[in-house]
């Protein structure tokens, strides 16, 4: 909001920025059907809860059916965000900073995602040394094992700093993905940014209101940010496009759909 403000001229003074608008679509095609899905209400339906909802699964397996692609949004990477003693209750905390640190599975290791620091998985609590751990939370490592374990026969990728060191690795995902070698796409915030794939017909957001939560008082406008960018990687070819926002808080107006009048 403070870059929009500052690119309007104010009474005669000179803009701080230019104001460039885009008002239209590529080739005027039209935005994307979007579905909001309260996950509170899934879980009172279900009793469990749910990475991905009923309603989720049934639109990716309908993408699957007529082979087109799908992709899914989790903007916290590694395998579980947090690592717990179920016995003392104690964390395991970055030694820097003071603040859970990540379970990545592939790599066996847990990481800080401020600072860098890794340390070895734990089999035991450094606490109390018992030997309830627990690994709690989804990220996107762990997201594109449960899509695997659902969909078995679908090519599926991920795209995150886990996954790409460099710019050749960035292409090579991307580019597997246009050509159509890959049917489901996961990743952080990544794969919002711009990325045009015709043959995407179906964007699905896991945890939309997770960083509604950060300690800044611009985490609701970045969160809207970041809906509206993955919204718009779904129906830049000839199909239209749809897409799952999978939410808490279905109300807030950054998530809440606005018609226009």
């Amino acid at each position: 909001m403070e870059s929009y403000f500052n690119a309007l001229a104010r009474k005669g003074a000179p803009s701080k920025y230019a104001l460039i608008e885009l008002p239209d679509r590529v080739e005027s095609r039209p935005l994307p059907e979007v579905e909001i899905l309260d996950m509170r209400q899934e879980f009172q339906e279900t009793g469990q809860e749910q990475v991905i909802s009923r309603k989720l699964h049934a639109e990716i397996a309908e993408r699957l059916q007529r082979n087109e692609q799908v992709m899914v949004l989790l903007n916290r990477r590694g395998y579980s965000p947090v690592v717990l003693c179920r016995a003392c209750g104690k964390t395991l905390e970055c030694i820097n900073c003071a603040i859970a640190m990540t379970h990545h599975k592939r790599s066996h290791r847990m990481e800080c995602h401020y600072c860098g620091y890794t340390a070895r998985v734990p089999d035991k609590c450094a606490q109390c040394g018992s030997e309830y751990v627990y690994f709690l939370g989804t990220g996107s490592e762990k997201l594109e094992e449960l899509l695997h374990g659902m969909f078995p026969r679908a090519r599926i990728g991920r795209l995150d700093r886990d996954t790409v060191r460099g710019r050749h690795d960035f292409e090579r995902v991307l580019g597997a993905l246009d050509a159509g070698e890959l049917d489901i796409l996961v990743g952080t915030q990544m794969i919002a940014k711009g990325h045009d794939v015709h043959g995407v017909t179906l964007v699905g957001v896991v945890g939309a209101d997770t960083a509604l939560g950060l300690p800044d008082f611009r985490a609701a406008e970045r969160t809207f940010q970041l809906l509206t960018q993955v919204a718009g990687r779904a129906g830049r070819g000839n199909s239209p496009g749809k897409v799952v926002l999978q939410t808490f808080f279905p109300d807030h107006y950054a998530v809440a759909i606005r018609r226009a009048p």
